[in-house]
């Protein structure tokens, strides 16, 4: 009893998810997902960096 409100949320959602067009970036999404961001890392975490062998800390 009572499910009936739940199970049209979730079939909302789940048509909203299937019929959504995305404009995805996969260039930058592979960028990110290499660690090529290009963000310096911040001053107070350089020492951690180096310790465990980041080569952006350099």
């Amino acid at each position: 009893m009572g499910r009936g409100r739940a199970k049209a949320k979730q079939t909302k959602v789940a048509r909203d998810l299937k019929y959504r067009t995305l404009d995805t970036d996969f260039n930058d999404l592979e960028r990110e997902l290499h660690g090529e961001s290009g963000d310096p890392i911040p001053d107070q975490y350089v020492d951690l960096a180096k310790k465990l062998g980041d080569p952006a800390a350099s």
